[in-house]
């Protein structure tokens, strides 16, 4: 168990060292420092917490890749999580809203807190439409499938399943709740709010497309010369489209902890470090649950973090009219997935015991 975490707290400890340097030089004083490495711990646990089920989906994406890309997702991966999405993403949206450079934006967040926090909060109309439809676009194509034979909650699986011939559904599902949530806010933001989710589509099909393109790719070289050189290409190409896939599905998930981790601090570098260690905690948990077969030992599972995503996508949709709490969506997500895994736990045992009896009889 541990081999799998001992990357994570090596990164763990590291970023502590870094919020003490950063909390002496901001208090000068024992007790400031301590509460600076309280907030940074603190923002770790909140992302650990609200990112089970991204760790879970990940996984099912993980495991279709070799061991070469699985160390690309944990070294590449959160060098994109940490600095990309923690770091530079929030930078270029106070870029963008401000209409400033690169290096103003940095010493807007080194020196003016307060105004950068505006900025970045100001920005959650664009930030939920784009996520929020990314996410369910995520959520409905996995129970849109007419060819998926495992369902955890039948009456509601089998029927959506077969409305999979309906061509475009999950889109128009989409579209009708970006418009539903446009008309319960102002013109200007709705405006933003229907532009940024119809990106989050777009994002999600680009993705999906490069995924197919790859892979017809993959079938064509199948028939070359070679076919060692062929599976070998192939292992890379499906590496890569997976690797692009997780990365926006990271990023997605990520929105909303980016802009509530303002709750408890408007710095920068203090809100990357906590939401670092969370993410690469994250990262270790989604090789974990891929080496140890865990999807496929409990087959609920993987039904209950998409569920999750769902309700992540429809809480990120809905907060631009509504103030939904983060211990509320991190509630939902684990409800969701700790149902998932115990009704798991109970058809392993159902099906395990005709095998028992069986056994006792011979």
């Amino acid at each position: 168990m541990f081999k799998y975490y001992k990357g994570s707290f090596i990164f763990t400890a590291i970023c502590l060292a870094i919020a003490a340097w950063l909390g002496w030089g901001m208090t000068g004083n024992v007790a400031g420092t301590l509460g600076i490495l309280w907030i940074v711990a603190v923002l770790g646990v909140l992302e650990v917490s609200l990112s089970f089920d991204n760790a879970v989906v990940n996984a099912t994406v993980l495991r279709d890749m070799d061991a070469v890309w699985r160390r690309r997702f944990l070294t590449w991966g959160i060098l994109i999580a940490v600095f990309g999405m923690r770091i530079i993403f929030p930078l270029a949206i106070v870029a963008i809203a401000a209409k400033m450079g690169p290096i103003d934006a940095v010493m807007m967040a080194a020196n003016d807190p307060v105004r950068y926090e505006q900025i970045i909060t100001g920005a959650h109309i664009g930030i939920s439409g784009f996520g929020g439809a990314f996410l369910a676009m995520v959520g409905l194509t996995f129970f849109l499938d007419e060819e998926k034979d495992v369902h955890w909650i039948g009456v509601i699986e089998r029927p959506f399943a077969g409305l999979s011939r309906i061509s475009g559904l999950a889109i128009g599902i989409v579209l009708l709740a970006l418009y539903g949530m446009s008309r319960l806010i102002a013109p200007d933001e709705a405006m933003t709010f229907i532009v940024s989710g119809i990106f989050g589509l777009v994002t999600y099909i680009a993705v999906q497309s490069i995924g197919a393109l790859l892979e017809k790719e993959e079938d064509e070289q199948s028939d070359g010369p070679s076919l060692g050189q062929a599976a070998t290409g192939a292992v890379v190409k499906s590496g890569l489209a997976g690797f692009l896939y997780l990365e926006v599905l990271d990023a997605s998930f990520s929105f909303d902890g980016v802009i509530g981790a303002f709750a408890l601090s408007n710095n920068l570098f203090i809100i990357a470090l906590g939401l670092g260690i969370g993410a690469m905690f994250v990262r270790s948990m989604t090789v974990m649950l891929v080496d140890k077969g865990t999807l496929s030992e409990y087959r609920y599972l993987e039904h209950g973090a998409f569920y999750a995503i769902i309700a992540l996508a429809a809480i990120m949709l809905a907060s631009v009219r509504f103030e939904i709490p983060e211990t509320v969506t991190g509630l939902i997500g684990a409800a969701l997935i700790g149902i998932a895994f115990y009704d798991s736990l109970r058809n392993n045992r159902k099906e395990a015991t005709p095998i028992a009896a069986t056994g006792d009889r011979l």
